[in-house]
């Protein structure tokens, strides 16, 4: 009876511990990074974002502090399976400019992001 208790105890605790050694490796393996392959470093870019969910309205304030334009649209994901989705148009944040981004759903919001582009 004692050996068949250790080795229940054992088996559960081999499999609490096996998916999370296997969780921990995925990620290991997730942050890699390679060496940028470009001789010379690339630029600083991208406009800096901020994003603020109102009920189901959307504001983005994206400010460009980089002397390059970046090109910036915001997307909306609604919660809801019938409400539409939508992907703004760019606009152009120029050097030092704020622009603002907005969007709406019927009802609620399911996730929001800006997308970055380089102009020229």
């Amino acid at each position: 009876m004692r050996l068949s208790r250790r080795l229940a105890s054992t088996t559960v605790a081999l499999a609490l511990v096996l998916p999370l050694s296997y969780e921990a490796m995925t990620h290991a393996h997730a942050r890699v990074h390679t060496a940028p392959t470009q001789a010379e470093p690339r630029e600083p870019f991208g406009a800096d974002c901020r994003i603020g969910v109102t009920g189901s309205h959307v504001t983005a304030y994206c400010h460009n502090p980089y002397p390059q334009t970046d090109s910036v649209s915001l997307h909306v994901e609604c919660a809801r399976w019938w409400d539409l989705d939508s992907d703004g148009s760019a606009v152009e944040a120029e050097p030092a400019q704020t622009v603002r981004l907005t969007a709406r759903c019927w009802k609620e919001v399911g996730s929001v992001w800006v997308s970055h582009q380089r102009e020229g």
